[in-house]
């Protein structure tokens, strides 16, 4: 009988001190991550991100530019864990600290 995964948190902070042109992703979590991306969906530009591998303290800083810092949009976040498995998040780039949980 298969079993589905207990669930796992997402493994990011986001640091909104300095919104609404720059955010810091933090991973909060255990394990290294790796082959993070992030692509922004929504008003002004926000170049693409692409990082081999982000360790446990580490952050990543993404910068939005020419946004109405209340329509900024959102961020899809994909990474894979040690065991290669892929993640994806989708995080808003308004509003208070996230936490979520990934599938």
């Amino acid at each position: 009988m298969h079993h589905p995964p207990t669930a796992y948190a997402v493994p990011f902070t986001v640091d909104r001190s300095r919104a609404p042109r720059r955010y810091d992703l933090v991973n909060t979590g255990t394990e290294p991550l790796h082959a993070i991306s992030l692509t922004h969906l929504g008003s002004g530009y926000c170049p693409p991100l692409a990082v081999n591998q982000l360790d446990p303290g580490r952050s990543l800083s993404l910068a939005v530019f020419g946004a109405d810092p209340e329509q900024t949009g959102i961020v899809v976040v994909r990474w894979r864990r040690p065991d290669r498995s892929e993640y994806l998040w989708r995080m808003s780039l308004v509003g208070d600290r996230l936490v979520g949980l990934a599938s």
